[in-house]
């Protein structure tokens, strides 16, 4: 396993065995050193922050790539080939995360073109249709949507605490064409049935494009076992690296699919003397079909540097940190009757996105005034946590919450949970 690029790597299998700051850590078990981790994200020094949801802070690794970049840049106006030679050595380590081949990954700017772009690569005809989730990512939806001016139709299925293949199976016709979901959801901290879903396109026959942009880089991904024809995410969450990159997985085998737009980049055989002729149009076998150089550089290499920290702790290790603080999270909003909008087991939610029934017009202002980093969602105030994450920050939450009336939160709880009944 790749260690980091840092002067002195930390050595994040250790338990830590005592600090001021993880006096309470007591109560959730050390799958790691995350206090070496921790110190890698500095940011999370100068508050408690509780908003990886959003984006993460940035990190030394990821912040020595950019540098790296930048003095190459500035001292030598830019090893070119150097630099796509690490592209592809990220797109391999991106390709292994994954769990395939570095020929099915393509770079693409953000979750939602990556999204855009699968929706108009799937072979899709007047009368088709797409199935989704009713409250599911809008920049998802709306990628399938747009392609109402194709005559494609949409139908979203209700959004349940579970949702799995048996839960679109009867939605299913003979206009059934595809289905799009996300793996986890953003407002609520659902996780989805992938794998079955998967099942269900494999038996009918059916594309099926998956949105991780909320899971990656916190829950393992087997992008084979989901069965998926796509699979889009950014980078700017649990992938540790600024907005402006996304990823895009394409399963290669399904060789029909293929991009709405060309570029001498997509091609099979760019030309080398950069002359566009008619017969010169055959697309790439490989996912670079889908791309549209040039490539955020800069970005790319960070994301190399975050995927080397991220296995260097362990992936199931940060899922399994990220539920243990979950777990405690949940143990003191109950002992202040605060609800939890969305699932409760372990089995159904998302390791490190929980919302909080508390309203966020009333809250978030004084969350910000406390030091407390924290997203507004639909239902509540949403609470998500990273790699570096410890129940002091929880505590510091609770105790937040604690010193204000609560009155509303309990309200809410109600509310919030009559919407999921």
């Amino acid at each position: 396993m790749k260690q980091t690029s840092l002067t002195q790597p930390p050595a994040f299998g250790r338990r830590i065995a005592s600090s001021r700051l993880f006096e309470t850590e007591t109560r959730v078990v050390q799958h790691y050193d995350v206090a070496a981790v921790r110190r890698e994200f500095p940011a999370v020094e100068n508050m408690v922050y509780l908003d990886s949801g959003f984006q993460t802070p940035l990190c030394r690794p990821v912040k020595q790539a950019y540098e790296r970049f930048l003095r190459e840049g500035f001292e030598t106006a830019g090893p070119k080939q150097v630099w796509l030679n690490r592209l592809e050595e990220t797109r391999e380590k991106v390709a292994t995360f994954l769990g395939v081949g570095p020929q099915e990954i393509a770079f693409t700017k953000n979750t939602s073109e990556s999204m855009n772009i699968a929706a108009n690569a799937l072979p899709l005809s007047v009368g088709d249709k797409v199935l989704m989730i009713e409250g599911d990512h809008p920049n998802n939806a709306y990628a399938f949507l747009n392609l109402r001016r194709r005559g494609v139709g949409v139908e979203f299925i209700p959004m349940t605490e579970v949702v799995n293949a048996e839960s679109f199976r009867s939605h299913i016709d003979d206009r059934t064409r595809a289905i799009s979901m996300s793996q986890v959801t953003f407002h609520a901290g659902h996780r989805f049935d992938i794998a079955s879903v998967g099942r269900l396109c494999a038996e009918k026959g059916l594309y099926f494009v998956v949105d991780v942009m909320q899971g990656i880089g916190v829950v393992p991904i087997e992008a084979k076992a989901m069965g998926a024809s796509f699979i889009g995410s950014g980078t700017h969450k649990g992938l540790l690296v600024p907005q402006g990159l996304g990823l895009l997985y394409w399963n290669a085998a399904l060789t029909e699919l293929e991009p709405d737009y060309l570029a001498t980049i997509s091609l099979a055989e760019p030309p080398a003397d950069f002359i566009a002729r008619v017969g010169n149009m055959a697309l790439a076998p490989t996912a670079g079909r889908f791309e549209l150089g040039n490539f955020n550089l800069p970005a790319i290499q960070a994301l190399g540097a975050a995927i080397d920290l991220i296995n260097a702790i362990g992936i199931e290790n940060i899922q399994n940190h990220c539920f243990d603080l979950g777990d405690y999270l949940i143990e003191r909003l109950d002992e202040l009757d605060i609800g939890l909008v969305g699932p409760r087991e372990r089995r159904h939610r998302a390791p490190h996105i929980y919302v909080t029934a508390l309203p966020a017009d009333h809250w978030l202002e004084y969350f910000k005034q406390s030091g407390i980093r924290v997203s507004p969602e639909r239902d509540g105030i949403r609470v998500s946590f990273g790699m570096f994450n410890v129940t002091a920050d929880i505590d510091h939450l609770i105790e937040a919450i604690r010193r204000r009336d609560v009155p509303l939160a309990s309200a809410a709880r109600t509310t919030a949970l009559s919407k999921l009944a």
